[in-house]
C-alpha cells in the first residue's frame, strides 16, 4: 500500500469539507485504491498554520476550526512565517490548495502551486484563476516534474468535465459549448422569478452563504466568464483570459422584466457560450431568454448545466443538482486519486 503524504493550503469550508471526506473516505481509498494518507501541514490566513512531519490528526484540526482556535498546536516545529515557507517546509506529496480566486491575475495561487510542483508535489487545486493565467505553464512544469496539476472542482464543483475529456473522450474535437456556470446568479434568477427583488434575492444568497458580502463577482458576470475562459483554455485549446470574454451580468434584469418572460413561457438565464470559428474561439457571458426547448430552461436554484457539441458528438451535457462544498471536495479527492494512480 503507498502512503501519501498531504498538506492543505487553505481550510475553510472547501478544505474542511474535503477533510471530512478524506476521513469518511479512508477505508475505501485503502480497500479500492490501495491508498493511505497522513496529514503533514495546514495553512490558514486566520487560524495560523501547522507542520508535522509524523502526520496530524484531522479530527483535532477540525475541532480546532470549529472552535475558532489556533492551528499552531498542532504543529512539531517552528511557526513558518508564509505559505511559500510553509510549501518547502510541510515535506508533502500532494498540495491541496483553496485559497480564494483572483480574476485579474490569478496571484498569489500560481506561485503557490508553482511551488509546489517544483518542490516535487502533485498540485490539485480547486482555483480557476490559475487555470485561466496559468494553465500551460503549470501543466508544463508538472509534466517535467513527473507530477499532476489537477483542477476538477475550478468549474461546476465535483461534475467531472476536465477529466471527462483528459481520460474518457480521446480524440475528439470540441466546437461549442453553451451552459449556466454561475450558481449564484441561477439562485438570485429563481428567487425572482418567485416574487423576490434583486436585492432580496442577493441578500438570501448572502444569508445562505453562496454569495460574498460584495457579490458583484457574480451579479457582473465575473466568475461566469472566469470559468468560460478556463474551459475554453483547457477543452478547446485556445487560451483565452477573462477579460477577452464578452461580458454582461444580471444587474439590468428587473423584476417586472422576470415576470415578463414568465408569461412568455421563457425564464431568464446569465448564458456562457464559447464557440470555434476556423482558428478563432469566441467567448460570451450574458442575460438571455430560453424556452421550454432548451436544456437549460429547467435548471433552477445552484443546479448548473453546460452542453458541449463536438466534431462526432452533437451535444452533450453535465448536470448538476444544486452543488455545495462536499461536491467542490470530491472534486478535489478525485483528482488526488486519479494524479497518483496515473503516476
Amino acid at each position: 500500500m503507498t502512503e501519501y503524504k498531504l498538506a492543505f493550503l487553505g481550510f475553510g469550508n472547501v478544505g474542511q469539507a474535503l477533510a471530512r471526506l478524506l476521513l469518511s473516505k479512508r477505508e475505501q481509498l485503502q480497500n479500492a485504491y490501495d491508498l493511505a494518507f497522513s496529514v503533514t501541514g495546514i495553512a490558514t490566513s486566520r487560524h495560523g498554520m501547522a507542520i508535522d512531519p509524523r502526520g496530524m490528526a484531522l479530527e483535532s484540526a477540525l475541532e480546532l476550526m470549529r472552535t475558532k482556535a489556533r492551528l499552531e498546536a498542532l504543529s512539531t516545529i517552528s511557526p513558518t512565517p508564509g505559505p511559500e515557507e510553509f510549501i518547502r517546509n510541510c515535506g508533502t506529496d500532494v498540495l491541496f490548495e483553496s485559497i480564494p480566486v483572483n480574476y485579474t491575475d490569478g496571484q498569489p495561487a500560481v506561485d503557490y502551486l508553482r511551488l509546489a510542483l517544483q518542490t516535487g508535489m502533485h498540485a490539485i487545486s480547486a482555483n480557476k484563476g490559475p487555470v485561466v493565467h496559468a494553465y500551460q505553464e503549470l501543466t508544463q512544469l508538472a509534466h517535467a516534474q513527473g507530477r499532476k496539476y489537477y483542477f476538477e472542482s475550478a468549474v461546476m464543483d465535483g461534475a467531472p468535465i476536465f477529466s471527462l475529456f483528459r481520460a474518457s473522450l480521446p480524440a475528439i474535437h470540441l466546437q461549442r459549448f453553451t451552459g449556466i456556470l454561475n450558481s449564484t446568479t441561477n439562485l438570485v434568477l429563481t428567487r425572482m422569478e418567485g416574487g423576490e427583488s434583486l436585492e432580496q434575492a442577493i441578500a438570501y444568497a448572502q444569508s445562505i452563504g453562496i454569495a460574498e458580502t460584495d457579490p458583484s463577482g457574480d451579479i457582473d458576470g465575473w466568475d461566469a466568464a472566469v470559468k468560460t475562459a478556463a474551459l475554453v483554455t483547457v477543452l478547446m485549446d485556445a487560451p483565452l483570459k477573462p477579460f477577452q470574454v464578452e461580458r454582461t451580468g444580471i444587474r439590468g434584469l428587473t423584476s417586472s422584466s422576470i415576470q415578463d418572460a414568465l408569461k412568455l413561457g421563457k425564464r431568464w438565464k446569465l448564458v456562457c457560450t464559447a464557440r470555434r470559428e476556423g482558428e478563432e474561439v469566441f467567448a460570451r457571458v450574458k442575460p438571455e431568454l430560453v424556452g421550454p426547448d432548451s436544456p437549460l430552461y429547467g435548471v433552477n436554484g445552484t443546479s448548473s448545466i453546460v452542453t458541449f457539441e463536438t466534431d462526432v458528438l452533437p451535444a452533450l451535457s453535465i448536470v448538476e443538482g444544486n452543488p455545495g462544498t462536499d461536491t467542490t471536495a470530491y472534486g478535489l479527492l478525485a483528482d488526488f486519486i486519479n494524479a497518483t494512480r496515473q503516476g
